[in-house]
Formats: C-alpha cells, structure tokens, sequence
C-alpha cells in the first residue's frame, strides 16, 4: 500500500489519479460536491484530464467574479483548508482561480485516495 504523496500541480495529481485508476471516481467526487453545493456541474466520466482542470478553473473563476458568497459556501463543503487559501494572492483572479481550483483538487483527490484504501 502507497503512502499519500501530496501533488504538486493538477497535472501531476490527475495524472496520479489516473494510474491509480481513480480518475473516474475524482470526477464523481467533484460532481458530487459541487452539487451538494448547489453549483451544479456535471463531468462526464469521460472529460480528459485536460479539459477537467481547463473547466474547472473557468468555474472557479467565474464563482469568485460573480458569486462571491456561493463561491466561499463550496470552499466550506469542499473542505479546502481556510488557511491555504488566504495565503493566496488575490491581486490577480486569473491566478487566484487557478491555485484555488487545484486546492480543490487536491483536497477531492485525498477523499477519493483515502475512500480507496479503506475499501481494500
């Protein structure tokens, strides 16, 4: 059993999650949370990992552009840890949105890597 080795960009996180095969399982958690969220989004299991990160930024950016509240609301049920995020620079939304869409991945991508080794 492999220890949880924390990603260092989304590439390399959805390329791991890809060879655990667990890609799918990362989109049905991200799914989930966003509409648990009330911020419906829906991947179909055969987004590439590409466009997953390319539409989760557009989302994530456009949630802190215009809906500011909702936006912190899926940083809460998400759980993104608060103290990650307030490191963040938010002089440039561009930037800002896509550091706080790979927090977002990684902090599904733990879920679904812990849910796993505890299925085994």
């Amino acid at each position: 059993m492999s220890n949880f080795i924390v990603p260092i960009s989304a590439d390399n996180l959805l390329s791991e999650a890809e060879k655990e095969n667990l890609y799918s399982k990362l989109i049905e958690q991200i799914n989930k949370d966003f509409n648990f969220a009330n911020e419906a989004i829906d991947f179909p299991q055969n987004t590439s990992p590409n466009e997953l990160k390319i539409q989760l930024h557009e989302k994530i950016y456009r949630l802190i552009q215009y809906k500011f509240a909702e936006y912190l609301n899926l940083l809460y049920i998400i759980d993104v840890p608060e103290d990650q995020v307030k490191k963040l620079d938010g002089t440039d939304i561009m930037q800002l949105s896509e550091q706080v869409s790979f927090l977002i991945l990684k902090r599904e991508w733990m879920k679904v890597w812990f849910r796993n080794r505890m299925e085994r």
